[in-house]
């Protein structure tokens, strides 16, 4: 049998950078190469949205532990006016609470709120380079879900359920869209911080085949693991492995026809494009002392910043979905000391981040969005020493953060009461989020379905609404 080239496996497979070709995505059609390529069995060949898009890619910067609104993006002086008091009893009367109990006494914020941009957003001091960009951003302030407890309320930001098993929003999108990257994986995880209990559910296909699974990154030389050659193994010997595995793959394809060989063919070939472009996506020495300085990163030590710098990396070399996983803001107590610290480590990279973006022109096409599972209540947890403090996981009314991509800018949308316990407009449950990032870009969500075990699963369940108020 005649040894079969790679290049004959890549245009034979549609992985040719030709084939991974966006085309006319952008206008609502595949070009004829994407659709060849999806013909030929490539599960990652480009896809048609539904309907013309406003984005298309996410940078997701996910708060584990849950961000206090109220010390951040919610001001209410009603609550610092009777800080110290014990809370109405109707409103925790039959309330679950993760760890208070009883009729606690209400915290106020000991921070100083002030209006920003011709919108006249609020924003709080522990935040000034993001105020800076009130006029480029989106924040929802009537955010709820359905779970107290870490790990469900993850799984359902995640996933849309809160039992483990179903595909992430990620696996979600590169499902429905595909890649328009050949030499990077369509779907990027990378963490910083205490993670969170959820672990690898943030990026967990689910059901979906695994060719839709997040990949890892990490710092360091060698992102991925066993992506580098083995010692002793070069440049042309690992070439001629490959060849040699996809050659058999080939042949099994042609004779059973299973669609997953085809994902391990294109696996393999990933693979080996990325030993090159994964080192040199990674090596920030590229970048201007300018931009380094701008995030706040510094060489050789990985960071959240780091990892803000290499999100806009991704987006610009075609990633789809970059996922930011920083740990550490679950503040039980302490969190008048922790919390500066948190928002020190993101306020500025990821104001430099939209910045960036924008100088770069691709704000309006990347969807940024900072959230965590739920907020934290407007009474204190634990001991009244101020400097002992915290404030206990709140499901119920929480903010949201967000930028580009074919959102409103400068909107403040929603409120909560005037002690930030409950909300008073426009209620936006977590699956009208998945739902409105989903439309966004340009995927229904009530189409965007998979059968499984008999029927069809969707990333928003049976509800969510898109909450077009929000949309440019």
């Amino acid at each position: 049998m005649r040894p079969i080239s790679r290049r004959e496996i890549l245009a034979d497979m549609g992985l040719s950078i030709g084939g991974m070709a966006l085309g006319s995505l952008w206008g609502g059609q595949t070009s004829q190469a994407a659709a060849d390529s999806a013909s030929r069995g490539n599960p990652l060949a480009p896809k048609p949205p539904h309907f013309r898009p406003s984005a298309k890619s996410v940078i997701l910067l996910f708060a584990s532990g849950g961000v206090s609104s109220l010390d951040l993006f919610d001001p209410k002086p009603k609550l610092n006016q009777h800080d110290g008091q014990p809370v109405p009893a109707e409103l925790v009367e039959g309330q679950r609470f993760a760890f208070i109990q009883g009729r606690p006494n209400l915290l106020g914020s000991p921070y100083r709120f002030q209006r920003h941009g011709q919108c006249g957003m609020e924003f709080s001091q522990l935040l000034p380079n993001l105020a800076t960009l009130a006029d480029k951003t989106t924040l929802i302030r009537s955010v709820h879900t359905d779970n107290v407890n870490h790990t469900p309320a993850q799984l359902m930001f995640a996933t849309g359920h809160e039992f483990a098993g179903r595909p992430s929003m990620g696996a979600w999108t590169v499902y429905a869209l595909g890649s328009e990257t050949a030499d990077l994986p369509a779907f990027v995880h990378l963490t910083s911080g205490l993670q969170g209990t959820a672990g690898s559910h943030h990026t967990n296909s689910g059901f979906l085949p695994g060719v839709y699974q997040g990949v890892a990154f990490r710092s360091g030389p060698n992102p991925v693991f066993y992506l580098a050659d083995p010692r002793g193994m070069g440049r042309a010997d690992r070439q001629a492995t490959i060849d040699s595995i996809v050659s058999l793959n080939r042949e099994r394809l042609a004779a059973v026809g299973d669609p997953e060989i085809a994902t391990r063919i294109a696996q393999y070939e990933m693979a080996f494009r990325m030993q090159q472009t994964a080192p040199e996506l990674i090596d920030l020495s590229h970048e201007s002392k300018s931009t380094l300085a701008m995030y706040g990163v510094e060489p050789d030590k990985p960071s959240l910043a780091s990892n803000m710098l290499l999100a806009r990396r991704l987006v610009e070399r075609g990633v789809r979905f970059v996922q930011l996983c920083d740990g550490g803001w679950d503040h039980h107590s302490k969190i008048f000391s922790e919390l500066p610290e948190k928002c020190l480590a993101v306020d500025r990279p990821l104001a430099a981040l939209v910045k960036d973006l924008e100088q770069r022109g691709l704000l309006d096409e990347t969807l940024v969005i900072w959230a965590g599972e739920f907020g934290r209540t407007p009474m204190l947890e634990g001991q009244a020493d101020k400097k002992l403090v915290g404030r206990d996981h709140h499901k119920d009314a929480f903010s949201i953060w967000m930028a580009g991509g074919g959102l409103k800018p400068g909107l403040t949308y929603g409120a909560t009461c005037e002690l930030g316990y409950r909300i008073t407009e426009e209620p936006v449950h977590v699956h009208d989020l998945q739902a409105t990032v989903l439309h966004l870009l340009g995927l229904n969500h009530e189409r965007l379905t998979y059968r499984h075990q008999g029927r069809d699963f969707r990333l928003t369940d049976v509800y969510g609404r898109v909450v077009h108020d929000v949309l440019a």
